[in-house]
């Protein structure tokens, strides 16, 4: 496997595209379908698939993070989400899992959060060098 892209489901994918291209920083592979349906939308290693939901109601929120991103300094993303006009639901914070991360809230009320490893190691943060189960 090579990496993981979310999908998440929201009510306006123009809507969603304005907000992750124009506050956070990614950009457009394009839209799909009449609605717009669908996009992909990609900063850095990381894609995000903004699919319209089609079901009545609102648009299902996750129990809370909707996704994880990785990144090399959340503290100068979070600075750059601020002047951006980005809200931040959660401060910036040295977590107990080995992390410092913070959250934001995009248009449908997804809460993704960002961070990077506060003892980087070997590998890629997320990652295990090895199988645990393998031995």
């Amino acid at each position: 496997m090579l990496r993981a892209m979310p999908v998440l489901q929201v009510a306006d994918v123009t809507r969603s595209v304005s907000f992750y291209c124009g506050k956070l920083g990614f950009f457009s592979h394009g839209t799909w379908g009449d609605g717009p349906d669908f996009c992909i939308v990609q900063r850095g290693k990381v894609s995000i698939a903004l699919d319209r939901s089609r079901a009545e109601g609102p648009v299902p929120n996750n129990q809370y993070w909707a996704a994880y991103l990785y990144v090399e300094d959340a503290d100068a993303l979070c600075a750059d989400f601020r002047a951006r006009g980005v809200e931040i639901v959660r401060e910036l914070e040295d977590a107990p899992y080995g992390l410092r991360d913070f959250d934001i809230r995009d248009p449908d009320g997804h809460i993704i959060a960002f961070g990077h490893d506060l003892e980087p190691g070997p590998v890629e943060p997320g990652l295990l060098a090895e199988d645990p189960t393998s031995a």
